[in-house]
């Protein structure tokens, strides 16, 4: 099978700092991998590297099996979809907010408004669809942000820290409907979180990360059953919590 992702040999520089350093990484189409570690641990930029939003030092980046060079970036770029820690939302309506990323890709406006529905009913809130986006809770706001990165149809989703802020009910449902709605569409996701119980909802696949390198990656039960180091045994004991 070919994989959807790989990265070989990418290092990363923030500040003259290396922040990554990745001799390999790839992602099976369909497949939902979470990256998990604590603050300053590299994931955040794993994941703005591979969305191409932050420039590697060194190494590639192959997608579907084809280089993404500097040229094609920005084609690369609309075929994948990225979701914050902070929605960012734009001052209009809620569903003018998720259709968006449809317009910037050339889709026509009803088509648009009709596919930016679907996904709002998707993640519950079509009832949102008149809604100002700045007068909505931060649950709420969040599965806006997920509903305009589905409405695109990406073949591939990278989430960084995307239920941080919001309080721990809330993070629980929205992680299991986000499971759920990943599974049902097959859509491949790479899901950057410090709270391993929020990837558990979501991925088949963990990869824990410490000062910018993988230390142990496999299924959530193999990685918590079997921590290969004493970092991994003492990061499964003190997450999952908030």
């Amino acid at each position: 099978m070919s994989f959807l992702l790989e990265a070989e040999n990418l290092i990363i520089r923030r500040g003259g700092v290396q922040v990554l350093e990745l001799p390999y990484f790839s992602l099976n189409p369909e497949e939902k991998v979470g990256i998990v570690g604590p603050n300053g641990a590299g994931k955040s930029s794993l994941l703005l590297g591979l969305a191409c939003l932050i420039e590697r030092t060194s190494g590639r980046i192959l997608f579907q099996g084809a280089e993404v060079s500097p040229d094609v970036e920005i084609a690369y770029r609309r075929k994948i979809a990225v979701v914050f820690q902070e929605p960012l939302l734009f001052d209009t309506t809620v569903l003018d907010n998720v259709a968006e990323g449809l317009r910037i890709r050339g889709t026509g406006r009803a088509e648009a408004r009709d596919l930016a529905r679907d996904s709002l009913e998707l993640f519950k809130i079509g009832h949102l669809t008149g809604r100002s986006a700045h007068k909505l809770s931060g649950g709420e706001a969040q599965r806006v942000s997920l509903a305009r990165a589905f409405a695109v149809r990406p073949a591939l989703l990278l989430m960084d820290e995307p239920f941080s802020s919001l309080d721990l009910p809330t993070r629980i449902v929205l992680a299991e409907d986000l499971g759920r709605i990943l599974h049902e569409s097959g859509t491949a996701a790479i899901i950057a979180t410090h709270d391993r119980i929020e990837a558990f909802h979501v991925v088949e696949r963990l990869v824990v990360m410490d000062e910018g390198k993988i230390v142990q990656e496999g299924t959530p039960e193999e990685v918590m059953s079997h921590p290969a180091n004493a970092f991994v045994a003492a990061f499964k004991r003190t997450t999952g919590a908030g």
